[in-house]
Order: C-alpha cells, then structure tokens, then sequence
C-alpha cells in the first residue's frame, strides 16, 4: 500500500520541538557581556595576554564601537538562532552535535569581529569555515549535503589563503599584524606599491566567505 501525499508530507516534517539547549546560556552570557560594554567602558580598549613572547606573539581583543556592534548582532542573532533550532530539529538523535557546531561557529565569529591580531583573525576566520562546513553537511547521509558542504569549504578555504596572503603582506609592509599598529600606519601602507595587491587579496577573502558575487553559487 502506498502512503498517503499526507502522510508522505509527515515523514518529510521536522520532529517535535523539544526544551532549548542549555547552550543557550552561552550566547545569552555574551549577549549580556556586549551590552554591559556598551554602556560601561572606553570607547577603545585593547586586551593583550601573552602568548608567544619570543617572536612577539600575543592573543589580543579589541574593543570599539564596531566590534561591540557586530558582537550585539552575532551574540544577539545567537541567541535567536537556539531558539529556532530547538524548536525546529526536536528530538534529533543528533541535535547535540547541531548545537554544538552552532555554538562554535557563533564564537568564531565573536572571534574574527574582536581580534586585535591580524594572525588570530585569520585563525577564527578559517574557523568559521571548518564549522560551516560541518553544519552545511550536517545531513552526511544524503549526497547532496556532503557535496554542498565540501563546495563551501574549497571556495572559502581558497579565499582563506587569500586573505592570509594579504594579511602577510599588510604586516611586512607596516611591521605588524596588530590592528592598532595597522591603523597608525595608514600613510606608510598607502604609499607601499603592493598595498592595493594586499587589499585585492584580503577583498577576495571577504567575497568568498560572504558568498557575493561571483563567487556567491556555495551558499544557496
């Protein structure tokens, strides 16, 4: 007996929302932590912990206006997100893994909008891949998900290496990877005659993880 179009259309449907993730927690904390900045705190900040003190490595956050912005939209929209999800995948017997992969790639992006380091803004951005991909192919049974996910990872992980090229070439030109430095050099970096290549290189890295034109055909 062949089902019903009804009944086909309920084996298609998402299962039965489910109680939020506790994870949930996380992008709420960050959410709480950007706002509080907003409202208590400098209008420039630099946070530096030593990393590799040999060759002058240190992980370092910056934060400004702009990154505590995107931090509201990332953390906020997070927040969103997990709730959506939820509600949409239920009981999935793999719904730990989809919130987990989510959380990752929500602080990833957390980490690209407040790195102070060129180098470390390169590590979470090249983060944000790895997590796409495992979210673009979070169905591994089905062909098409897998081959998606591998699409995006080749074309953002080709814009990656862009982006590094470029960043490399911005700090040999100013003798820094640290964005403040970056910014106070602006002058010495315009009047390099490879500075627009680095720009082109870094622009690639962006169009390609942004999904616009012409290399927008990864995301849909």
């Amino acid at each position: 007996m062949q089902p019903t179009n009804t009944e086909a259309a309920k084996d298609k449907s998402p299962p039965a929302g489910s109680a939020i993730s506790w994870l949930v927690v996380v992008p709420l904390a960050a959410l709480a932590a950007v706002v509080f900045r907003l409202f208590v705190g400098d209008s420039l900040e630099v946070v530096r912990w030593n990393w590799v003190p040999s060759l002058g490595v240190d992980f370092s956050l910056r934060l400004d206006g702009l990154s505590l912005l995107f931090g509201l939209l990332i953390s906020g929209v997070g927040v969103l997100i997990f709730v959506y999800a939820s509600a949409y995948i239920g009981s999935h017997r793999d719904r730990h893994r989809l919130y987990g992969w989510l959380l990752i790639f929500m602080l990833a992006m957390l980490g690209v909008v407040f790195a102070e380091n060129l180098l470390f803004l390169f590590v979470f951005w090249e983060l944000t891949s790895i997590t796409s991909y495992m979210l673009i192919g979070f169905k591994h049974e089905s062909e098409k998900a897998r081959s998606s996910a591998l699409q995006a990872l080749l074309v953002t992980g080709l814009g990656g290496l862009a982006l590094l090229a470029g960043i490399v070439m911005v700090g040999d030109i100013v003798g820094s990877v640290q964005l403040t430095d970056v910014f106070a050099s602006r002058e010495l970096f315009a009047a390099d005659p490879l500075a627009n290549t680095a720009l082109v290189l870094i622009l690639l890295g962006v169009l390609t993880k942004s999904a616009q034109f012409p290399f927008h055909f990864w995301l849909p």
